[in-house]
């Protein structure tokens, strides 16, 4: 697993990029080593999320500097406080729209790109029921926000020491828009100065990412696309009984989970809810494993009650320690199996501050990879397929 991360953390790959293509053609060929056959399906992205959610920001910042022109006194309905409204309106709208698991329709407006998916398929192709297990296989842009010292600062001021949830870092993002709002509503100059610099530092922040270059992305997310390999290897000289696998790699998962929206457009209509249960795994290599409760940018999604208890039930079994009660302001791939209706699990890791370790840095190389924890990852999921091939649980909560 060593010797395949460092090669993974070789290529630049970011969202959508021929990197992203090498590296599922990398993986393509480790699969094929261990005599999984696999596929790769290419499907149409963006590739960026600074673009959508810049535009956004932008339109905020247009309409809070509307707002403040007009002042107190006002132009009328489609005067300065109007206009106001209107952009910041536009704007929110814009960006809470680009969130997965939502449409995305800005995105259609703006260039596409090629991604692409990397699919193997194991175990009984006849069998009743599916176990998907996710990972993604592109990196992240890096930015000043996801500076490390961030963190730490904020860990040291015990906010969060009591509170199992992340902070919603797109809270300033689409709240410059709707000061913006505000301010053309009520005319509050105060508003408008507080919707100005809040759009105008989203957008620089949002400027700096697309500027900023592609990490090496060894945990995240790496080490997933390294633990699947591992799992094929596994079933491969251990078949499941009665269960078909799919081993499921996305690209574009950094641009808003692109290519898992595009594998559920491809692909659910043709995986019944009722017995279909995905398994993703993202940035697995941090100090303390855990599986999510809920995730979600505004909107908290909340993981079936029936799905966690099978996770839990496995971890326990196998003498895994799982960080408890863990919940992400932000999205993984399985946010959309899990708005599409799936039973779904999320496992991931984090530090101490409930972050994952070197998040969108430099500094995510193999050398600074848990690999306990990536172990205590795989030994997770190949628990749990076993034991959905033994005992599919009650579907009351999937919904």
């Amino acid at each position: 697993m060593r010797r395949r991360l460092g090669e993974l953390e070789q290529i630049e790959r970011a969202s959508a990029s021929e990197g992203e293509l090498r590296a599922a053609e990398w993986m393509v060929g480790q699969l094929g080593e261990l005599g999984a056959p696999a596929r790769i399906e290419t499907e149409s992205a963006h590739g960026t999320y600074w673009w959508p959610i810049g535009i956004g920001t932008l339109a905020g910042l247009a309409g809070s500097i509307a707002a403040l022109g007009a002042g107190r006194c006002g132009r009328g309905k489609w005067g300065g406080r109007g206009l106001g409204v209107l952009l910041g309106a536009a704007g929110a709208a814009a960006i809470a729209g680009d969130f997965p698991p939502r449409k995305r329709r800005l995105r259609r407006l703006l260039p596409k790109k090629k991604t692409h998916n990397v699919v193997c398929e194991l175990g009984d192709p006849a069998a009743a029921r599916t176990v998907v297990l996710v990972s993604h296989h592109d990196a992240a842009h890096s930015g000043f926000v996801f500076h490390p010292g961030i963190p730490d600062l904020v860990s040291r001021t015990g906010i969060f020491r009591h509170i199992n949830t992340s902070p919603m870092l797109m809270a300033p993002v689409i709240g410059g828009p709707l000061l913006a709002v505000l301010a053309g509503i009520t005319g509050s100059r105060r508003l408008a100065v507080a919707a100005a610099a809040l759009s105008a530092g989203s957008t620089a922040a949002m400027a700096d990412i697309g500027m900023r270059n592609v990490v090496p992305g060894a945990n995240d997310n790496g080490t997933a696309v390294i633990a699947l390999i591992e799992l094929a290897r596994i079933f491969l000289e251990d078949p499941p009984d009665g269960i078909r696998v799919i081993l499921l790699s996305t690209g574009s998962e950094e641009s808003f989970s692109e290519g898992m929206k595009a594998f559920g457009e491809r692909h659910f209509e043709s995986l019944p809810r009722e017995s279909t249960f995905f398994i993703n795994l993202d940035t697995v290599g941090s100090p303390f494993l855990t599986v999510l409760r809920g995730e979600g940018f505004l909107k908290m999604y909340e993981y079936p009650v029936e799905a966690l208890a099978c996770a839990d039930a496995v971890a326990a079994d196998l003498g895994i320690a799982l960080l408890p009660d863990l919940r992400i302001r932000n999205g993984t791939d399985g946010l959309e199996a899990l708005a599409a209706g799936y039973p779904t699990v999320s496992i991931c890791s984090c530090t101490e501050q409930m972050q994952p370790a070197n998040y969108h840095w430099p500094n995510d190389i193999s050398e600074n990879v848990d690999f306990e924890t990536v172990g205590e990852a795989i030994r997770l999921s190949e628990a749990m397929t076993r034991r959905l091939a033994a005992e599919w649980p009650a579907p009351r909560s999937w919904s």
